[in-house]
């Protein structure tokens, strides 16, 4: 008997960890800048937080909706070829076991037991055989549409929450400067988490985030600055 070790891979996670990823920092970014444009052009707290909300409601709703329209098109696209496969199968399984066959060869394994290991596990389960090693499906990679739209919207709810906690809680004179900074500090954090969550280095995705979330903020208070003395 071989012995027991624990194997931890991330490949798993990709499905779940881009969705949330995604949400958390969409949620951050657009109602972050969304408030900074409201208070740019010289609202009150009150409005901002009214924006703001509107921003975590609607931007839920969407990112739920674009996330399952999404990952559904990915699922009918893998039963398509599934139920292709099954046909082919069904159809001529000589064909489809040199066709396995051939696959197993071209990874190195030697023609006469390629074939013995092909006949094997087509014999057992030949669209699952099929399924992983000719069209490269697997339970990790398996679409899955309202797991995906859910971990978005419940993502970008939360990210959208941490601005919308700053403009609560942050003094008048400096609510512009504090939801900024604050905003900043949550994306660094959720770039740092997914990175680790991901098993990448930490500066790089961390910068990125950090970049693209300052862009998006410093183009809508711009925005808003402009519109606020021209109102």
């Amino acid at each position: 008997m071989l012995p027991h070790h624990d194997e931890s891979h991330l490949f798993a996670r990709i499905g779940w960890l881009r969705a949330t990823v995604l949400g958390a920092n969409d949620g951050i970014i657009s109602t972050s800048s969304l408030i900074l444009g409201v208070l740019s052009a010289s609202a009150s707290r009150q409005e901002a937080l009214l924006a703001g909300v509107a921003g975590l409601v609607a931007g839920a709703m969407s990112m739920a909706a674009g996330e399952y329209v999404s990952v559904a098109s990915q699922r009918d696209t893998e039963h398509a070829d599934l139920a292709r496969e099954r046909a082919e199968l069904a159809a001529d399984p000589q064909l489809e076991t040199e066709e396995l066959t051939a696959i197993y060869v071209g990874r190195g394994v030697e023609p006469r037991l390629a074939r013995e290991v092909a006949v094997q596990l087509m014999a057992r389960d030949a669209l699952g055989a099929h399924a992983r090693d000719e069209l490269g499906m697997s339970s990790a990679t398996t679409a899955r549409p309202v797991q995906a739209a859910m971990a978005s919207a419940a993502a970008f709810s939360i990210g959208a929450a941490a601005p919308l906690l700053l403009v609560m809680l942050a003094p008048i004179a400096g609510l512009t400067s504090v939801v900024a900074a604050g905003s900043m500090a949550f994306l660094a954090v959720l770039g740092a988490v997914g990175a680790r969550a991901g098993g990448a280095g930490l500066v790089r995705p961390t910068v990125r985030v950090i970049f693209w979330g300052a862009l998006a903020m410093a183009a809508t208070m711009a925005i808003g600055a402009l519109f606020g003395r021209t109102v």
